[in-house]
């Protein structure tokens, strides 16, 4: 990606202190969410929660938005508990605040704080059902019912902590919302991933472990009678 592109389209921080450096104004706002992820554990799939920071502003004059994941949390010993991943994030995200400080990039300092993730994560687990999973609505399909699926795709980039080391993983990430009997929900489910560091050789390989799992599930959409529109990863 040449660097007018990235000023353009400017996905990292890194991205905005080059803008910066380059002479452009940049402007620079915080957000804060949190979305729970399925992962697997050695065979055992569990629900954990990534704490993500939206940063939106603009590079010149052109407006840009991307996300950023700071930490995982959930309720269980398979990744730090909630209170443990606010601090975590914290950590990285005061390291970014400071180099875009450094280069000159005003931003409103803002952390994650244990009250807000907590409502956060209290309230994905108020609004997901936990015993509907994306097979269940192929067989509420099955049965007649109407179902229709819309789908997100999303590379999301993670840390997972050790007890002596650090290891920077992306997933690919899926999101379902899917609206059937009434109701919306959205599921969200990880179908590969790959080490940060290793992109160039890990990311082609696992892209296409992704969408062949998405292609058989595609093939189960299309028996069901589902309506969706095809997604693949790229």
């Amino acid at each position: 990606m040449g660097q007018e592109n990235l000023f353009q389209h400017p996905s990292r921080i890194s991205d905005l202190v080059m803008a910066k450096r380059h002479g452009l104004e940049v402007t620079c706002q915080p957000h804060f969410d949190v979305i729970p992820v399925n992962f697997l554990h050695r065979e055992n799939p569990f629900q954990a929660y990534v704490f993500l920071c939206k940063f939106e502003g603009k590079v010149g004059e052109r407006e840009y938005s991307f996300r950023k994941c700071y930490a995982r949390g959930c309720p269980h010993n398979l990744c730090p508990h909630v209170s443990q991943a606010v601090m975590i994030a914290n950590r990285y995200l005061q390291r970014d605040y400071r180099k875009l400080r450094d280069a000159g990039i005003d931003v409103q300092e803002r952390l994650f704080t244990l009250e807000e993730m907590l409502v956060k994560f209290d309230e994905h687990k108020e609004t997901q059902d936990p015993t509907l999973t994306i097979d269940d609505y192929i067989n509420i399909a099955k049965e007649g019912n109407k179902v229709s699926v819309n789908i997100n795709l999303e590379y999301v980039p993670a840390v997972e902590h050790f007890a002596n080391y650090d290891n920077s993983q992306t997933f690919l990430v899926v999101e379902f919302n899917v609206e059937s009997l009434g109701r919306t929900h959205t599921l969200q489910r990880c179908f590969a991933c790959y080490q940060t560091d290793k992109e160039a050789e890990q990311k082609p390989g696992q892209v296409q472990v992704a969408n062949a799992r998405l292609e058989e599930l595609y093939r189960s959409f299309d028996e069901a009678g589902i309506e969706y529109e095809k997604r693949f990863f790229a």
